[in-house]
């Protein structure tokens, strides 16, 4: 499974009306693991920032000023992400930017090169309905230091989102994938690989009480929400939820 978490600094707001795309930085996740196999550019756009966002990133139209273009770099771009899932905060800002970027080059929009693309606000307004959930903020709620961060930067927000995004969905869904990314991380050493089929794993079946409770907690939630919750986006099979429906 491999996944790049991206992130764009831009001169403005609104591609629409002409700001453009100065930076870009991708971090390669495969398997729930950092490789280290990361892709940065910085990108001359053409045009000097407005004031507000160079409040933001600090890159001065001279700093830009002898960095390749956004054609330059493009297919390398292309070829890093390609068919890999996405992983962006606030994902229409930059995917939108990206879009408009390759528009003006006369290739497909992003989405035609990549595969899932997933929103870490959207998770995170999800799962923490009613807090602020910018990069900073969910930073401060898993205990990840963003000290150094004294300015917005492409590369740096896209390692944080990386920790981010693993705490926010470390769950049952990666246990067997960590299992086999510790057998991969040994090198040279001669290690047994793990069979998923041959694992063991206890099932427990839950009581009607527990159940019912269960539900009560989803029922709270949709409240909260005034929606429908994360937890009930994806309902279980109706095969997996007889009437004694199973936790694993």
């Amino acid at each position: 499974m491999r996944q790049i978490i991206l992130d764009t600094e831009t001169t403005g707001l609104n591609a629409r009306t002409g700001d453009r795309i100065i930076e870009i930085g991708c971090v390669e996740l495969v398997n729930r693991r950092l490789t280290g196999n990361n892709l940065h550019f910085y990108v001359n756009p053409e045009r000097d920032s407005d004031p507000g966002a160079l409040a933001v990133h600090g890159l001065t139209t001279e700093f830009l000023s002898d960095k390749p273009k956004f054609a330059e770099v493009a297919n390398e771009i292309l070829d890093f992400i390609q068919g890999a899932d996405l992983i962006i905060h606030n994902a229409p800002f930059d995917i939108g930017f990206l879009d408009a970027e390759l528009a003006l080059l006369g290739k497909p929009p992003l989405k035609e090169h990549c595969g899932e693309v997933i929103d870490t606000l959207v998770q995170a307004k999800q799962i923490f309905p009613g807090k602020r959930n910018s990069l900073d903020a969910l930073c401060d709620r898993f205990g990840i230091s963003n000290a150094h961060r004294t300015l917005h930067g492409a590369l740096l927000d896209s390692e944080l989102l990386a920790e981010v995004y693993l705490a926010m969905t470390r769950g049952q869904e990666s246990l067997v994938i960590d299992m086999l990314g510790e057998t991969a991380a040994t090198g040279d050493v001669a290690a047994p690989r793990v069979q998923i089929e041959t694992l063991a794993l206890p099932v427990i079946a839950a009581t009607d009480e527990e159940l019912a409770a269960h539900d009560a907690v989803l029922d709270d939630l949709d409240k909260s929400v005034k929606g429908t919750s994360v937890w009930r986006t994806q309902p279980a099979p109706e095969e997996a939820r007889p009437a004694d429906a199973q936790i694993a």
